[in-house]
């Protein structure tokens, strides 16, 4: 079966560092979550950034660049024979990460970027839309519509939190549900809707014990696509760090949202 048919068809999980630091920490990541993944039956993608090109401070850590993230993602990929993704910022890089990965992410900053969304969709790989912390639900057909025009229509949208007020990120659950509408898969973002973005002295902040709740609730609605950031370390982690759950929390989490996936089925 395709990819973008598992997606639209089963519980699927998008899971990885925030950035890529090193190949050890990748394939522990890649190793841990695939076998969760099978274990509660969802459909696992490998995710991690070539580059965080929009971190608060000047000096914080954006990752290996483009050439040198790829090779890494590839090397997840063959390893473990697993889809994987990353996100991209330019239009020039969506066919060199097209090379490689399986699903573009369009990072929430930038979905209203036209250049970037036709040549993502260009590439006939599935895109992968996050929905900016300044935009409704609403609007992002028009984001959809973007790609859609490439005759490329294997779209997703990712919901990571709207701002409300400085420094704090709210979901609205309504909104998720107007996203399903639709008719393209919807993925609850656990991990960035936590976020406090530039509460740390030039860096982001976050509280992981809010994850699992938020994943709950979007399984409880019918979401069946779940984006966390994870790490065995997260005090080490080199990006997102407050936000990212501990690897060896991720079962539970994983196993206790899928209770509530099926406490939905039950009651449709």
């Amino acid at each position: 079966m395709a990819l973008y048919e598992q997606i639209v068809s089963n519980n699927f999980v998008i899971a990885g560092p925030c950035v890529i630091e090193s190949e050890s920490i990748l394939f522990k990541i890649a190793e841990t979550v695939k076998k969760i993944a099978e274990k509660e039956n969802f459909t696992y993608i490998f995710k991690a950034s070539f580059d965080k090109a929009n971190r608060t401070s000047l000096s914080s850590f954006r990752g290996t660049g483009i050439q040198e993230g790829l090779k890494a993602l590839e090397r997840v990929k063959k390893e473990f024979d697993l889809p994987v993704t990353t996100d991209i910022h330019e239009p020039a890089h969506a066919a060199m990460a097209a090379e490689v990965v399986d699903i573009l992410q369009i990072p929430a900053f930038l979905c209203r970027q036209t250049d970037l969304l036709l040549a993502a969709g260009e590439t006939g790989k599935i895109v992968n839309i996050k929905k900016a912390q300044f935009l409704s639900a609403a609007q992002m057909k028009y984001p959809i519509n973007k790609v859609i025009s490439t005759g490329n229509k294997q779209v997703m949208l990712t919901e990571r939190g709207s701002m409300y007020g400085f420094e704090r990120i709210v979901v609205d659950f309504t909104g998720i549900i107007d996203m399903m509408k639709f008719g393209v898969p919807v993925v609850l973002d656990a991990t960035h809707s936590v976020q406090r973005p530039g509460s740390l002295e030039g860096k982001t902040g976050g509280n992981r014990d809010y994850v699992p709740f938020l994943a709950h609730a979007a399984a409880a609605i019918g979401v069946k696509g779940f984006f966390f950031e994870t790490h065995p370390n997260p005090e080490e982690a080199l990006s997102d760090g407050p936000n990212s759950v501990y690897l060896a929390d991720f079962e539970k989490i994983i196993r206790d949202t899928h209770k509530f996936i099926d406490l939905n089925k039950s009651n449709n």
